[in-house]
């Protein structure tokens, strides 16, 4: 089996690296691999801390997917020897004033009608949970088995693990899919080098629909959302695990390394296709954080980024065939795409091997939308 995988972020680098372990050859076209959204997220592994009303079905994925996810990096360090930077300790959401408190009041009680078991904490168990955070925090939720993941450090292993396996990077754009007799039979580079494949797979975030070639309406529409994202380092310990917060109803979450970095995250603008790192979006990140955690303002500086997350009409992931035989979408993840990389790979590479496809696939498939519009 031939596959070519447009898009080397987390999910098109950890599919590379399961279909080539099936057995496939795999070829990856990227000019510049992790080097968008994937590179830019904290690495939140939070299906429960993230949970939003209306998202049950994305909230059983990401379930399953963290739940993979300590076999997953397991294999994935042993296999590379390299770190990941995975943690497992926790994730406590606070709020900061009395309104804040009410809505994660009314999210426990959310979580629970779910089967998700909630800790409501108090601001002082907040405190002793977390002693950096701030003494007017009125209280907050725990989520025990919430954790995080560093993805520049889980990029790069996951390319060294498809690669172990033979998976080749080819460092060129895509510019078209190649359509013979009705179905997609390639990639076709901006040099002008046509890779042939059996099976190509769009990985390519808000990209995806962008390649010449594409029949109208193959692709769902994915759209860019900017998320700008703040680094910062201690020399001393600082926080004990990811917290997430609402600032008079505006989220801030801090993420800690092992190594000292703390990530700030994260704005969500739609402003098409904007990368620019704006004074305004910094300024509402340091504010809410430091309303937090005011500790913060005393950390140093590393480096601010702002990324394109890709979001779907109904911001869950598009996976599966699409109405082009031979072409398979893997996109659309939106703020999840880190969280979802251990499922999505099982998902994706079965889709690509003709193996057997989790049940829940079906719920994500391209072909949801255009159900909609003929209903």
């Amino acid at each position: 089996m031939e596959i070519v995988i447009v898009g080397a972020g987390v999910i098109g680098l950890a599919t590379a690296w399961r279909a080539a372990a099936g057995g496939a050859a795999v070829t990856l076209v990227d000019p510049s691999p992790m080097s968008g959204a994937s590179s830019v997220a904290a690495g939140m592994l939070a299906p429960v801390g993230e949970l939003t009303y209306g998202e049950e079905p994305l909230l059983r994925l990401g379930l399953a997917s963290r739940d993979r996810y300590g076999a997953f990096v397991a294999e994935l360090e042993e296999l590379t020897g390299l770190d990941t930077g995975y943690r497992t300790d926790g994730l406590v959401q606070v709020a900061f004033d009395a309104d804040d408190l009410r809505y994660l009041d009314d999210l426990r009680r959310f979580q629970e009608s779910l089967g998700l078991p909630a800790e409501a904490l108090t601001g002082r168990e907040c405190r002793r949970a977390e002693p950096m955070l701030a003494p007017g925090v009125r209280g907050g939720l725990l989520a025990p088995r919430d954790g995080s993941i560093d993805p520049r450090r889980l990029g790069t292993a996951l390319l060294a693990a498809a690669e172990r396996f033979g998976a080749r990077l080819v460092r060129r754009r895509a510019a078209r899919i190649v359509v013979d007799g009705g179905a997609a039979t390639g990639v076709g580079l901006d040099d002008g080098t046509v890779i042939r494949a059996d099976r190509v797979l769009l990985a390519a975030g808000p990209w995806s629909a962008d390649l010449e070639g594409l029949p109208p309406g193959t692709v769902p529409p994915v759209r860019p959302v900017k998320g700008q994202v703040i680094r910062l380092r201690t020399r001393v310990p600082f926080l004990r695990r990811t917290v997430r917060g609402l600032v008079k109803g505006s989220p801030v979450y801090l993420v800690p390394r092992a190594d000292g970095e703390v990530v700030i995250g994260a704005t969500q603008e739609e402003l098409g296709f904007d990368t620019r790192v704006t004074a305004g979006g910094l300024w509402e990140l340091l504010r809410d954080a430091r309303e937090l955690v005011p500790g913060v303002t005393e950390l140093e500086f590393v480096e601010v980024t702002a990324g394109l997350r890709p979001g779907s009409p109904d911001n869950a992931p598009v996976m599966g065939p699409t109405a082009l035989p031979g072409l398979i979408a893997g996109t659309g993840h939106f703020r999840n795409g880190i969280l979802l990389t251990p499922v999505s790979a099982d998902i994706l590479s079965a889709m690509l091997l003709d193996g057997p496809v989790p049940e829940i696939a079906g719920l994500f498939s391209p072909d949801r939308f255009s159900a909609e519009v003929q209903a």
